[in-house]
């Protein structure tokens, strides 16, 4: 069996909407997880047109998932940061204040996207923050990061149920330790970012954290909980997620790269953080706020 789960922004989903998918696919009666926004159903098998309905969905501003029935619900959310906890690229925020936001963010991009080596661009783009005062972390902290919505009540809820929640980045320590906390993760892993005499010193230190550390962190973290990875929940928008998004039980595409998407089963467009509790079945009033 599997389950066919739709998600909107709060309002954009219509029971006539839902109603009509159900019955061309015959499937089981729908059950509304938060009425206007979010809905599922049973469906006896994978229906042959899934891409062609989701391509028309999409343009309605609805996300669908399907995914077999059982074992949804999961112990574990393994989360990047940059564009997905938070909104966004940090090291783009740096730049900006060095002076050179445009050309980084310009490099940032292609990386996601797969365009560029992570580790590369990685080490290009910290050269370029070379000098810059080590204060302008804390700063960038306080004026230009924000929380993508729905972080604090998927990380809440999840843990509520005995979840255990990890950040692996491959952005800075000086980041992921701060917004980590904030949400209330276990544990973060990410690069160090290298300072001398209060500045920085354009060097990230090695080995530098890519698309397998983040696959190692799966495997490592999974083993030392005594759980499978097809109970952990991943969530990325970059090419260098796609290792743990393919590995993990339930690997979401969130906001996506094109290129990321086009690899992924599981996308989230149009719903915020919180979709990952719909595609687990959790109903919003069963939600935990933090």
């Amino acid at each position: 069996m599997f389950t066919a789960t739709l998600i909107a922004r709060p309002e954009g989903l219509e029971t006539a909407l839902v109603d009509a998918l159900r019955n061309a696919w015959g499937g089981e009666t729908a059950v509304w997880l938060s009425r206007g926004e979010a809905a599922e159903f049973g469906l006896p098998h994978m229906p042959d047109n899934r891409w062609d309905v989701w391509e028309d969905l999409q343009r309605q501003g609805v996300d669908l998932v399907i995914q077999p029935e059982a074992g949804r619900q999961k112990k574990m959310l393994l989360a990047d940061m940059d564009s997905t906890m938070i909104e966004q690229e940090c090291i783009d925020e740096l730049a900006a204040e060095a002076g050179v936001g445009p050309h980084v963010a310009a490099i940032t991009a292609r990386a996601m996207n797969g365009e560029l080596d992570f580790e590369a661009a990685l080490i290009e783009r910290v050269g370029l923050l070379k000098d810059l005062p080590e204060t302008v972390i804390a700063k960038v902290l306080a004026t230009r990061i924000t929380l993508m919505p729905g972080g604090e009540t998927l990380l809440a809820t999840m843990r509520a149920t005995g979840g255990h929640a990890a950040l692996v980045s491959g952005g800075f320590t000086a980041f992921t330790s701060a917004i980590g906390l904030r949400l209330g993760f276990d544990e973060n892993h990410a690069n160090i970012l290298l300072t001398e005499n209060g500045k920085l010193t354009g060097e990230v230190a090695r080995p530098i954290l890519g698309k397998q550390a983040k696959v190692d962190a799966l495997e490592r973290i999974t083993t030392r909980l005594g759980i499978n990875e097809s109970d952990v929940i991943a969530v990325g928008d970059g090419a260098n997620d796609l290792g743990m998004l393919g590995r993990a039980g339930t690997g979401v595409a969130l906001h996506a790269k094109p290129s990321v998407q086009a690899q992924c089963d599981i996308r989230i467009n149009h719903g915020d953080l919180t979709a990952l509790l719909f595609l687990q079945g959790y109903a919003r009033a069963e939600f935990r706020h933090a």
